[in-house]
């Protein structure tokens, strides 16, 4: 550019900021305006014809123009070279978002609308569950728009929660749906990369499981019968639904089934003539809602399982379609939604505190390992679809344990064994 283009230019400048700053086109050297280039005071502008990633409406806007440094460029040659980049990246779909990103908290609320509302493919359950996740991400970064945020604020964010003490495990929970809405926000074209990119979730521990036999599993049953004083010293039932409920844990211990989902069998579910067992729904606070796989399986009968349904089956003199009716349910017939209080009360008298429903789950399938049943089908019955891989993990060391088991068993004394010397 030549001196006296420079100059032209300046001196539009101070006539523009005498005069308040309007835009302006930007002239060459022949004093002829540049296309799409503007100045407004000592700002250069391009004009571009760019689409709006949330509503996919074409518009003209002006687009300050900074160097690679991020700094506003000084110049008309490197106005004129920036905005030559910005039209080839244009061209090649790379363009950033050049309107203002919207905040955080915005962008989480349209996004947990759209998973609310039935157009996408998460339970309410698992959109109650983000909620309360984003709500937290809210009070942190939510004034902040989606560009702004970066790494340091996620790391800011897991160390103020680690110095609340909470556990790796859940602040892992609030990464991954902080990685879940930005992924959103990257598909829309409004950020170019996560700032999650890279981040390694914190390392956790998981408490090893106690394996309550099927002598604590009787224990519970039997307690659940027995009567306690109350405060005014009468004799009153430890649970007044005693026998439903030693109905739900055999059910839980002798299917696998989690505790939603037993709630969740009816009698049509139950197939005596092929002795399998059908879990297709569960039972939540919210009502009946679909598997947490979303796929219905099949338990096949174990011998145990056949004969606890068959003499619920006697008791149950058809009254409901459910094997666990509400107690509330008047002349409605629903299930029951929980049998937390009633297991609260029997596990303190029976001095087992730390049995929990999912404890009946793990029962299953330590017996099903130890019982050398391979992992592919046992992962079938308790509703895995990583063939078995899971249960491998977790379960391995008991098949393990019960080979050594065996193998203790044998003997080799003279006397002890019948050969076949026929071979």
């Amino acid at each position: 550019m030549k001196a006296s283009d420079a100059t032209s230019n300046d001196q539009n400048c101070e006539k523009r900021q005498a005069h308040g700053a309007t835009f302006a086109k930007v002239l060459d050297g022949r004093k002829q305006p540049i296309r799409g280039l503007w100045i407004r005071g000592t700002r250069y502008y391009a004009r571009l014809n760019v689409e709006n990633p949330l509503t996919g409406i074409k518009k003209n806007q002006r687009v300050p123009l900074v160097t690679k440094e991020g700094k506003p460029v000084q110049t008309v040659a490197q106005a004129v070279a920036e905005l030559n980049r910005l039209q080839t990246q244009r061209s090649d779909n790379t363009l950033p978002t050049l309107a203002r990103t919207p905040k955080f908290n915005e962008y989480s609320a349209r996004y947990l609308d759209f998973i609310g509302s039935g157009q996408g493919t998460k339970k309410l359950g698992t959109v109650a569950k983000e909620k309360a996740l984003l709500k937290r991400w809210n009070n942190y970064i939510g004034g902040l728009r989606l560009d702004q945020i970066k790494r340091v604020h996620v790391n800011r964010f897991i160390e103020s929660r680690l110095k609340e003490n909470v556990s790796p495990r859940t602040i892992n929970l609030d990464v991954i749906v902080l990685r879940v809405v930005f992924k959103r926000a990257l598909s829309d074209g409004l950020i170019q990369r996560l700032p999650t990119e890279g981040l390694q979730p914190l390392k956790t521990s998981t408490k090893k499981r106690s394996l309550f036999t099927a002598a604590d599993l009787d224990k519970l049953c039997q307690t659940a019968f027995e009567t306690k004083q109350n405060k005014q010293g009468a004799d009153v039932p430890v649970t007044e639904n005693a026998q439903e409920f030693v109905d739900y844990i055999r059910v839980l211990a002798y299917s696998g089934a989690r505790r939603n989902e037993s709630l969740g069998i009816r009698w049509d579910d139950v197939d005596f003539g092929n002795n399998q067992l059908f879990i297709r729904r569960q039972i939540t606070e919210r009502g009946i809602e679909d598997l947490k796989n979303r796929d219905a399986r099949v338990v096949d009968f174990n011998p145990n399982l056949k004969a606890h349904l068959l003499d619920m089956k006697a008791r149950s003199h058809d009254v409901s379609q459910w094997l666990f009716p509400s107690p509330q349910r008047g002349e409605k017939d629903i299930p029951a939604k929980t049998f937390r209080e009633s297991l609260v009360l029997v596990r303190e008298r029976a001095k087992l505190p730390s049995f929990g429903f999912h404890d009946c789950r793990h029962h299953f399938i330590s017996m099903g390992v130890m019982s050398g049943i391979d992992f592919m089908t046992i992962a079938a019955w308790v509703g895995h679809k990583d063939g078995g891989v899971l249960i491998g993990k977790v379960y391995g060391h008991l098949a393990n344990e019960h080979r050594k088991a065996m193998a203790g068993r044998m003997n080799f004394e003279p006397g002890q064994l019948k050969l076949d010397n026929s071979a």
